[in-house]
Order: C-alpha cells, then structure tokens, then sequence
C-alpha cells in the first residue's frame, strides 16, 4: 500500500512537472528546450524569448500552478468540513464571496496587492460561514446546501454586477474575471496570493488528522475529544484563505475544488495525509494543462480557462448528482 502511495505521489509530482513545462514551452510563440535554457541562463540578454519566458510564460505557468493546488485542497477541506461530497469553493459561494470582496476593492481604487488578496480571503471566509450556518440550522441534506450554496452565490454575484454598474472603473476586465483565466496575471496581483496559499497549504497539512476526526460527525468528533466548535472555523478559514487567495488573481474558476479531490478519493480514499498532497501536485497540473489548451484549441484566439473548465465540471457534477438519484443519499 505504501508503495502505491509514493507511485501515485510520483506520478502527480511528474504531471505537474510536465504540464507546467509544456505551459512555458508552448503558446503563440513556441520555445525550445535550448531557447529556454538560454533564457533561464542569461536573464539580462533582451532577447525575445527571455522577455517571452520572464514576463509572460514564468509568471502565468506559476499563476496556473497555484490556482489549482490552492482551489483543489480547499475543495477537499470543505468536503471534509461539510461532510458534503458535492461541495466546493465555486458551488457553495466562496468563490463569489471572494469575488464581491474583490469588486469592492476595485470600486476602492485597489486592484492588485496584499489588501486585495485580504479582502478575498475576507469575502470568501463570509461566504462559507453563512452556508455553514444555514446547514447547521437548517439540518439540510447535502443537496440542499449545495442549493444554499448556490443562492449565496447569486446573490453576492448580483451585488458584484451593481457595484461595477455603479462604478464603471471598478468593471475593467470583469468579464475575464466573471469566467476565470490568467490572460491578464501579473507579478503584483500573484506575489500576495502566493504567499496566503502556501500558508493554506501548510496549515491544511497540518491538520490532516482534524479534519479526518471532524469529518466523522460532530457527535463522533466531540466524543474522540476534538473542540468541534474551534476547529470547524478554523479549517473552514483554511479553505476561505485558498480559494480567497486564488480567486484574487484568477477569477471565478469553478469546479476544480470539485473534480480533483473526487479523482484522488478514488484511488486513495479520504484519508487526508493522502488526499491532500496528492491534490496539491494533481490540482496544479490539471489547471496548467486546461490552461494551456484553452490558449492552443482555438489558436490565435484563447478561451478563457474558466469557459474550458466550466464545460468539464458541469457534465462531471451532473454525473455526481445523478450517481446520488438526485442527492436523496445522505
């Protein structure tokens, strides 16, 4: 069992490797391994395919990596907070919180930097603790927090769509923002948000054991000596401060907090001192790799990364509602 683990861990360390080499080396203006070498060696020379590789090809390969192994271990987190395996950042509205805290700040006159990706975190931490709070009070089955989830979500997109009405300057570039994509990721926005996210990331793997113990139940967690009510907050901020951090800088990407954990779950289970690293190193490769094909499929012209994705996660949570005969499964 140990061995397929590591063979598996491998196996996702490979595939974020080569995805985010294929993303630096292939695009409009393709390079070589011998130009990359060069332009890897000698950053000072101006040459074309250094300025290609350190302005544009580094910084989005990097935005792409983050993306996906931040929304893919908060989507695991949330799962295993709710107890939901419908759940995730884009469904349950944490990505719109996020996104409302980021209109807001762009209607401030704040577009990159550490208070955007705070604000982020902010909203996204205000969104999942209102659909926690509704499902607690509520006693909902699964399916109907994920149908909570998805009413916070449209009204905190609504809010968004008023505050760049009223503030045209707040609307620059909200259309790539709405679907998601790194078209327009720049070193300013990434730095903040890579920080948050490699916090998030460490924190989550700290916590492995807690959140294996809280997905077990509130009951069953209380009586194996677990502070439910400390704990829960805590490993829902974790998520919030992830998908928060990601959204700041890709948008609205839905359903890789949905896909990748499932995936993983079912060639390791839920335990998540597996379930997690794997999600991370997975999670970035398949982000990389959607970005990248939403930049080849329709060359010259590029698909939002979000359009692509949206067209693979909405047949797979289909999948899943229909697996579950409509959510009737507790």
């Amino acid at each position: 069992m140990n061995h397929d683990r590591h063979s598996l861990l491998w196996l996702a360390v490979a595939f974020m490797l080569l995805s985010a080499l294929l993303s630096i080396c292939l695009g409009a203006s393709g390079l070589s391994l011998g130009e990359l070498g060069r332009a890897l060696m000698d950053r000072e020379r101006a040459t074309a395919a250094s300025r290609i590789l350190w302005y544009v090809r580094l910084p989005r390969t990097a935005a792409c990596l983050l993306a996906g192994a931040g929304l893919a271990v908060s989507g695991a987190v949330i799962q295993g907070v709710l107890a939901n395996p419908l759940a995730s950042p884009g469904i349950i509205g944490v990505n719109a919180g996020a996104g409302l805290a980021v209109s807001i700040c762009c209607a401030a006159g704040a577009s990159m930097g550490w208070m955007v990706a705070g604000a982020a975190f902010a909203g996204a931490m205000l969104a999942a603790l209102v659909v926690t709070g509704i499902s607690q009070k509520m006693g909902a089955s699964r399916t109907t927090v994920v149908l909570g989830g998805v009413a916070v979500s449209n009204c905190m997109n609504a809010v968004s769509e008023t505050i760049t009405i009223l503030f045209p300057d707040a609307s620059i570039g909200s259309a790539d923002f709405r679907v998601g994509g790194f078209s327009a990721v720049s070193v300013g926005r990434l730095i903040p948000a890579a920080v948050f996210i490699v916090i998030g990331l460490l924190l989550a793997l700290t916590l492995c054991n807690e959140l294996d113990v809280i997905a077990l139940g509130e009951d069953t967690a209380q009586g194996l000596g677990l502070r439910v009510s400390v704990m829960r907050p805590l490993l829902l901020g974790i998520a919030a401060l992830l998908a928060g951090a990601c959204v700041s800088f890709a948008g609205l990407l839905g359903f890789v907090g949905l896909i990748i954990p499932h995936m993983v779950r079912h060639f390791v289970g839920s335990e998540s001192d597996r379930l997690l690293p794997l999600c991370i190193f997975f999670g970035a490769g398949f982000v990389t790799i959607c970005d990248l094909a939403s930049r080849l499929i329709f060359a010259p012209y590029e698909l939002p990364t979000g359009i692509l994705l949206s067209f693979i996660g909405g047949p797979f949570f289909i999948y899943l509602l229909w697996r579950r005969k409509g959510g009737k499964a507790s």
